[in-house]
C-alpha cells in the first residue's frame, strides 16, 4: 500500500503521535494543541534543512457570512512532521512566532500565500519567508501549465508520486479536538510532500 498510519495511542491529553508512512518513506508525527509540546518540537527538531513545508485546514464554510479560523497548522523538515491544533491551543509559543519571522528558513507550499494570509489575519501569525512551488516550478521550467498545478499535479511531474486526496477528508471537521488517522495521515502528506518536492526543486 502506498499510503499507511500507526497510531501510538499515547495516554496524554496533550498530544499523540503517528508514523506515516508514504511511498516508502516514514513520517513521525505529532499532534499536539499544547504550546510547551510545540516548542519542544521546536527545539529537538533538525532543522538544518532550512526548508519546512507548511500547510493548513480548517472546517470547510458552508455560509459565506462566515469565515472559519485555521484549525491547523502543519509544518514538516524532513521525516518530521507536526500538526499544531491552533484552534484548541491555550496560547500561540513565542518560539513558533520566531520561527515563523525567521527569514533564514523558507516555508514551502502550493497556493501557500492565501495559508499566510489566513495565518496573519486569524492568529497574528507572520511568516517571513514563503514560496509556492507552483510559480517556482513554473518559473524554473517555464511553464504556464505548472503554474496552476495543485499539490496533487506536482507530486506527480516532480516526483511521480501519486496522492488521494478524497473529498471526505479534504471537507471534514479539521475543529475537532480529536482528529481521526485519516485526517491525521491526510495533512501529514500533503506538509510532507511539500517539503519533498522543495528538495527536489532546490527551492
Amino acid at each position: 500500500m502506498a499510503v499507511s498510519i500507526v497510531d501510538y495511542e499515547l495516554p496524554h491529553d496533550t498530544h499523540n503521535v503517528y508514523d506515516v508512512s508514504f511511498h516508502g518513506d516514514r513520517i513521525h508525527t505529532l499532534v499536539t494543541h499544547s504550546s510547551s509540546v510545540v516548542d519542544s518540537w521546536l527545539a529537538q527538531t533538525n532543522l538544518q534543512s532550512r526548508i519546512v513545508g507548511l500547510d493548513v485546514e480548517w472546517r470547510p464554510n458552508y455560509n459565506r457570512s462566515i469565515e472559519n479560523p485555521v484549525a491547523t497548522l502543519q509544518l514538516c523538515v524532513g521525516p518530521d512532521c507536526l500538526i499544531y491544533q491552533l484552534l484548541h491551543t491555550e496560547h500561540i509559543p513565542q518560539a513558533l512566532h520566531a520561527f515563523l519571522a525567521n527569514r533564514s528558513y523558507t516555508f514551502v507550499g502550493v497556493g501557500i500565500g492565501s495559508d499566510v494570509e489566513k495565518l496573519l489575519l486569524d492568529y497574528g501569525l507572520h511568516v517571513a519567508n514563503a514560496v509556492d512551488l507552483a510559480v517556482f516550478a513554473a518559473h524554473r521550467f517555464d511553464s504556464t501549465e505548472l503554474r496552476n498545478a495543485g499539490l496533487k499535479g506536482l507530486a506527480r511531474q516532480m516526483l511521480g508520486k501519486e496522492v488521494q486526496k478524497p473529498n471526505r477528508i479534504t471537507m471534514s471537521r479539521w475543529d475537532n479536538q480529536w482528529l481521526t488517522c485519516d485526517q491525521v495521515q491526510y495533512a501529514c502528506v500533503d506538509a510532507f510532500l511539500s517539503f519533498e518536492i522543495a528538495r527536489h526543486l532546490n527551492v
